[in-house]
């Protein structure tokens, strides 16, 4: 009997000392192959600390070993989505506010977002420290800290550039508190000085994004080094035979419509492939402007997420209120026009290899556009618009790590890639409204149940 049991155990040491050892096992997934457009069946997905270990045939269960196996019935499971235009800003008063959209935009399946700058660069700081020690929910956050905008800027915290003397400043001071990307604004921001900080910023190996002064020209700043813009007005200066004529009337963004309305396909076109060979990258932000345009016409009162937001933040969302009023009907008619334009260019800057970036613009100010929701409703616009699904997902979940330097981390589902995931009752692939069918969420490794997800959205509801 001795003798059987040292048997035993010796057998049994040798067997799970053989196995891969995991913190999580996810067992009967369909993997979502975002990049081929497949779906993989009967995998599983075996994860260790915040990075996937291992994905294999769920038949081979038996080579690994985890004290926590969970089967999911061929659920669909995906990387995690990337926001890549979001807002924290409000100054001091908005903090806690803004760090309640944390769980807001976990629970919509949201792990990574890129943040669109502002004035509380700290608590952005502290709140991704405390995220990555798990003392805290929500997504990881990239930052490029202030913006940098003209003499008088737009937005507070903004600082302020003429001078190529204050934009080597301003960009030592991105550099000291480790800005992830420079995102610039154009309140009254010059050229000259827009040219610079892109030039400088290039040289110290930043990446740039953001505005742009519409006394600029595109494909100059495209040649100093560039790397992406925010919404699209900017590419749309470079669609029209009048854009030149306009620019030195300086018609500002008075030019939006007459740009539109003497758009050129060939030019654009022609555009469009220099740019795309150049790696450049676009945010288009069709859902906010959407939103925008119909303010007037669509009643929010009953929006179920305004329970969740806070009604500080509710507060900020008159400034465009007031805004639309102002204009009355032809404020509609105007910004309606704007949709249906900017959503016409998606399709051709995405086939001529542009790098397009799903972001909702969601946060403080922007009116009912709210985080979480809003990125998938931007999905479904870029389908409308004329992608895939597939491509849809690509604006997500591929281009944003890409933007940063970062597809051997995060894109797909791989071993050493982190355990980001979304796990979805419906194929994405199929209809890109699936990515609502959420069932439940892995972020940095740490699973979030049904129930954990319910929880998060209830801490922060309104009482």
């Amino acid at each position: 009997m001795h003798r059987f049991l040292v048997l035993f155990c010796f057998y049994f040491f040798i067997s799970c000392s053989s196995q891969k050892q995991s913190d999580l096992i996810l067992t009967d997934v369909s993997i979502v192959d975002i990049e081929n457009g497949e779906i993989i069946l009967n995998q599983l997905v075996a994860i260790s600390g915040d990075k996937i270990l291992a994905t294999d045939d769920a038949s081979n269960l038996g080579n690994y070993h985890s004290e926590r196996i969970i089967g999911l019935d061929g659920k669909f499971v995906m990387p995690g989505l990337w926001d890549n235009h979001i807002h924290f800003r409000g100054g001091e008063e908005l903090v806690e506010s803004n760090k309640n959209l944390l769980p807001l935009l976990l629970a919509f399946g949201i792990t990574t977002v890129r943040d669109g700058g502002g004035d509380i660069t700290p608590a952005i700081h502290e709140w991704n420290d405390q995220i990555q020690k798990s003392k805290l929910d929500g997504p990881r956050i990239f930052t490029p800290g202030p913006k940098l905008d003209g003499s008088r800027p737009a937005w507070e915290g903004s600082i302020s550039v003429s001078t190529k003397e204050e934009a080597l400043r301003a960009l030592d001071s991105l550099e000291s508190i480790n800005a992830d990307f420079v995102k610039i604004y154009d309140g009254n921001l010059t050229k000259e000085a827009f040219y610079q900080i892109i030039e400088e910023a290039g040289s110290r190996g930043l990446k740039t994004t953001g505005h742009m002064p519409l006394s600029a020209d595109l494909m100059e700043a495209v040649k100093l080094g560039l790397d992406g813009t925010e919404h699209l007005y900017y590419a749309l200066k470079e669609t029209s035979s009048i854009a030149d004529s306009l620019t030195e009337a300086g018609a500002g963004y008075g030019m939006v419509t007459p740009l539109m309305n003497t758009y050129d396909h060939d030019l654009a076109l022609e555009s469009y492939q220099k740019l795309g060979e150049t790696g450049f990258y676009v945010t288009p932000t069709l859902h906010v402007g959407k939103t925008l345009a119909e303010l007037l016409i669509t009643d929010h009162s009953e929006d179920s997420l305004l329970n969740y937001i806070s009604p500080k933040i509710i507060e900020t969302y008159q400034r465009r209120l007031n805004s639309a009023k102002r204009g009355g009907d032809s404020y509609t008619q105007t910004r309606s026009l704007w949709v249906t334009s900017f959503s016409n260019m998606v399709k051709p800057m995405y086939d001529s290899g542009i790098n397009i970036l799903a972001g909702s613009d969601s946060g403080p100010f922007n009116s009912f556009t709210y985080p979480g929701l809003s990125l998938h409703k931007e999905l479904e616009l870029l389908v409308n618009a004329g992608l895939t699904p597939q491509e849809a997902l690509i604006t997500s979940v591929i281009n944003g790590p890409k933007f940063f330097g970062l597809e051997n981390q995060y894109g797909s589902i791989e071993p050493y890639k982190m355990a980001d995931l979304l796990i979805l009752e419906q194929n994405p692939l199929e209809d890109i409204t699936n990515t609502s069918s959420i069932y439940n969420v892995v972020a940095d490794g740490k699973w979030y149940s049904e129930n954990a997800l319910n929880d998060l959205m209830n801490s922060i509801k309104n009482n």
